[in-house]
């Protein structure tokens, strides 16, 4: 993918991987479908290791936590979709939700032209504010809550400031001391014109390593998968302790992009890979892949809609079950086999 405009210099030295994803005849030929296009089984590469979680069995899902279309956090049934129980009736943002092992659900609220982050209990009860920021994800030890420190860029609460990029952080609090590491998006003076948001935060099984999705603020240009290292970055998109995933194979590895990223607990990840980025946007592909952290393909989920986005990637503490949003509909997938549509008017999904 074309570096983002403004932060060529930003641009880190990581080789692509380029591998053959599929073999001859493969369903990766259906990529240029167009509206309509079913998610199909999801396909090995002719050579290629499968992850246990890819293959193995599946036991029985977790629940589903969700955010309506409306803004209210709910649960919902695994099997059929069916809303359990209100958590929150309104005012619940999309983007991400996460669940602690101690049954604590994160979310963001809206708060006039800001948000903050609040914990309620996955049984029911009352919420409680824990910071000020939006996409929250919990350590999977529960010690830790990472979270975007970012400004709104809506209409009428865009700040009017011409550089941006000083208000972008990715913020990490102890939970238990309440204090607050911040990672801000580079250095001081850095040669940069526009901000790279964070979509989307992911946990690697250690408690350390984030996966950071960034997304873009001009066209579909700017979207990168960020592994950063807690113990040692100082930024969050650049730097020591921050590594970029590349795009691999096909189609057009070097247009294409990385939507989101969310660590499994193999060390791999399970991606949303698009194509392509560029003036006009031109999409003609969506695929949701497990991939190595030095962007290798390992296994393919589905191909999904070009005309959709695919986001609130989630998988289950054991592996064996991924969810995705197409657009606002919810699919699940039991050990890396053929999704099925759950049900739809999601904003938000995660597994609890």
């Amino acid at each position: 993918m074309r570096p983002r405009p403004g932060l060529r210099r930003l641009a880190r030295s990581v080789p692509f991987l380029f591998v053959t994803v599929l073999a001859a005849g493969s369903a990766l030929s259906a990529c240029a479908g167009g509206a309509g296009t079913a998610a199909p089984a999801g396909t090995t590469a002719s050579g290629a290791t499968a992850s246990p979680s890819s293959t193995g069995g599946a036991g029985s899902p977790p629940v589903i936590v969700a955010v309506t279309t409306t803004g209210a956090l709910v649960t919902l049934n695994p099997a059929s979709g069916v809303v359990t129980r209100k958590l929150v009736p309104a005012g619940v943002l999309g983007g991400e939700i996460s669940v602690s092992a101690t049954g604590m659900v994160y979310f963001a609220r809206e708060n006039g032209c800001s948000s903050k982050i609040e914990a309620t209990p996955l049984s029911g009860g009352s919420a409680a504010v824990i910071a000020s920021g939006s996409v929250p994800d919990v350590s999977p030890n529960g010690s830790k809550l990472a979270y975007a420190d970012q400004p709104s860029l809506t209409a009428g609460c865009a700040p009017r400031t011409p550089d941006l990029v000083p208000l972008y952080h990715l913020d990490i609090r102890t939970l238990r001391s309440g204090s607050t590491v911040s990672f801000p998006m580079v250095p001081a003076r850095q040669d940069s014109s526009l901000p790279a948001p964070i979509s989307h935060l992911s946990w690697a099984s250690d408690n350390d390593h984030l996966a950071a999705s960034t997304s873009a603020v001009e066209d579909n240009e700017g979207f990168d998968l960020v592994l950063v290292d807690t113990s040692q970055a100082r930024y969050y998109l650049t730097g020591a302790g921050t590594s970029l995933v590349p795009v691999t194979g096909k189609p057009a590895a070097q247009d294409s992009y990385l939507r989101e990223g969310v660590f499994m607990p193999d060390g791999n990840l399970f991606v949303s890979r698009a194509c392509c980025a560029g003036v006009p946007v031109r999409n003609i592909s969506r695929l949701m892949w497990e991939v190595t952290t030095s962007g290798a393909f390992v296994h393919q989920v589905a191909i999904g809609y070009p005309n959709l986005d695919h986001t609130s990637l989630d998988v289950s503490a054991a592996g064996d079950w991924l969810l995705y949003l197409a657009g606002n509909a919810l699919y699940v997938s039991a050990g890396g086999a053929t999704p099925r549509e759950l049900t739809s008017g999601l904003a938000a999904a995660a597994w609890g």
